[in-house]
């Protein structure tokens, strides 16, 4: 059965939203949905597993470690290797940034 990446979103992001698609023991592909939402100001992402993240909608931007920012915009995707400190510093406020992340 089809299903769509950008349908069937919440009406209610008042938090961020976080829906596992698929997972298997070395791989899990996640629809992320924000509106307006960032990291904390204090501390990064340090994950165990590499992750391929796409934009699907929105825009968001990432900040790394060593001072590195990547605005991803609709369409725009990057690897993340395992440990690269990074963190989500801005998402669109005024609609939907739908991500695509797959943890390998």
């Amino acid at each position: 059965m089809a299903d769509n990446l950008l349908a069937n979103l919440p009406a209610d992001l008042s938090e961020e939203v976080f829906e596992d698609i698929i997972m298997s023991k070395h791989v899990r592909i996640e629809r992320i949905i924000s509106k307006g939402h960032f990291s904390p100001e204090s501390g990064w992402y340090d994950q165990d597993e590499n992750e391929w993240v796409m934009v699907l909608s929105g825009f968001g931007v990432l900040e790394f470690d060593d001072g590195r920012i990547e605005r991803l915009e609709q369409g725009d995707y990057i690897n993340i290797p395992a440990h690269q400190k990074h963190k989500v510093i801005e998402t669109a406020a005024d609609e939907a940034t739908v991500w695509l992340a797959v943890f390998y």
